[in-house]
């Protein structure tokens, strides 16, 4: 789980505010913290099939929050995924 420090520098970084923690730029690096933490999880114990399932729901999630990014504002789509690294 990330920290409310971790937390508060991304909304900070891709919020329009200080307090927006729901637009999808904060909602896509929110759940990419989270995802790319479970990683060294993962390696330790490949057999834990039921986190993998949460990890597959929050990629998921991530996933549908790109669509609707790359579909309403493809500029901040492209911003987004420079930012976090995610497609190269």
């Amino acid at each position: 789980m990330i920290d409310s420090r971790t937390r508060q520098d991304l909304i900070a970084k891709f919020g329009r505010g200080p307090n927006d923690s729901g637009s999808p730029e904060v909602q896509i690096a929110l759940l990419t913290a989270r995802i790319n933490d479970l990683a060294p999880h993962f390696a330790k114990h490949p057999h834990d099939f039921c986190s993998n399932r949460g990890l597959m729901k929050l990629i998921g999630q991530r996933k549908s929050l790109l669509k609707y990014l790359q579909r309403t504002a493809f500029d901040r789509y492209t911003k987004v995924l420079k930012d976090l690294d995610l497609r190269k």
